[in-house]
């Protein structure tokens, strides 16, 4: 791979999903707990799962935008959900994803085209490309 750009850094501590992350500038600051879909109690932290559907949506829509201005098409008010799923798989656990993308105002067409684009430039869709499951969907 290329010469980084940049290098973020996160460690995590204590009881694993319910312990403690922290960026290495702290501007990630987090308790997490433990869904009491997976049998914790819940609570007021957030989870790996949260954190990663963050990450990919952010990412993701950052690359939308980017194909945008490439593409010469005006959006506004655009957004991207991910939803993450955790689920069992052989002997350990699975990730998928959908990302729901919302382009209020632009063709479908040409909303689906700049779609497919950015999940060719999104450095998290390049990294889970052929690992996990990634559904796109234009709202």
């Amino acid at each position: 791979m290329a010469k980084a750009l940049y290098t973020a850094s996160a460690t995590a501590t204590g009881a694993g999903r319910g312990g403690h992350v922290r960026s290495s500038d702290e501007a990630l600051v987090s308790e997490l707990s433990i869904p009491k879909e997976l049998g914790g109690a819940g609570g007021a932290g957030t989870n790996p799962e949260q954190l990663f559907a963050a990450g990919y949506a952010a990412c993701f829509h950052s690359a939308l935008q980017l194909v945008a201005r490439r593409e010469k098409v005006k959006i506004a008010d655009s957004s991207v959900t991910a939803e993450v799923d955790l689920a069992a798989a052989g002997k350990g656990f699975g990730l998928s994803v959908e990302l729901v993308v919302d382009l209020p105002g632009v063709e479908q067409q040409v909303a689906a085209s700049l779609v497919d684009s950015a999940h060719q430039v999104c450095p998290y869709s390049n990294a889970t490309r052929g690992n996990i499951d990634v559904e796109l969907r234009v709202a």
